[in-house]
Parts: structure tokens; C-alpha cells; sequence
């Protein structure tokens, strides 16, 4: 989600124009597409690295619970960032960014909440 957020939100920018410019030229946006591309790389990676470990036969609990709270947060925060990109259609159902946000927020309630991650995190790094 995090990742179609950013797609979505750069081809918005790309298309919207803005003062006779498109919105891309604006560092306001420019920053937050740049924020949401460092977060959907981080939690890439983070969730490699759970993978490559489980990989070595090597517990992975910890990592899962980071992996899952990192992601679901970072979803959330992608989709609202792309939300903000769009502007006041990113609240309207013709835009896919508004389901994403939806869809977003549910990971984080999902499975297993995040608090029960920060647990799972807390247990893990305070033996």
C-alpha cells in the first residue's frame, strides 16, 4: 500500500499543475514523496532482512513483530502523506489513494495489533 501510495502520488504530482507547474517542482511536495520513498525502502528492507534470517533457520520473532509494526505504521503514514499530495480529491472514493488510506489504517489493527509488537519487540531486546 505504502509503495502504490507513492506511485499514485507521483503520477498525481506529475499531472497536476500548479501556478502553470507541475506539482513535482514544489519542495513541499518534493519532500514528502521523498519521505514516503525513504520509509517504503526501510521497511523493504527491514522485511529482507527478517526473510534472510528466517533464511539461516534463525528465530525471527523479534524481527517479525519490528517488520510488522514498521510496515503497518509505514503504510499508514505513506498513504496519509499521499492523502495530503492529493489534496481535498484524496478524500473523495474517485481517488484510489482514499481506499488505500482505509486499507492502510486496517494493518495496523489487524492480526495482531501493534501494541501487542511493541511487546513482542519490548520481551525480545530486555532479556
Amino acid at each position: 500500500m505504502a509503495q502504490a501510495a507513492l506511485e499514485l502520488s507521483i503520477d498525481y504530482a506529475r499531472n497536476r499543475i500548479v501556478r502553470e507547474r507541475p506539482m513535482t517542482a514544489l519542495p513541499t511536495v518534493q519532500w514528502e514523496l521523498a519521505e514516503m520513498a525513504t520509509e517504503v525502502q526501510a521497511a523493504r528492507l527491514l522485511t529482507y532482512e527478517t526473510a534472510c534470517i528466517k533464511d539461516q533457520g534463525k528465530s525471527i520473532r523479534k524481527e517479525v513483530a519490528m517488520a510488522k509494526l514498521f510496515t503497518s505504521k509505514t503504510a499508514v503514514h505513506c498513504t496519509s502523506l499521499g492523502m495530503q499530495i492529493h489534496g481535498s480529491y484524496g478524500y473523495t472514493k474517485e481517488f484510489d489513494i482514499e481506499r488505500f488510506y482505509r486499507d492502510a489504517k486496517l494493518c495496523e489493527i489487524y492480526e495482531v495489533v501493534s501494541e501487542v509488537q511493541r511487546i513482542i519487540i519490548a520481551a525480545s531486546i530486555l532479556k
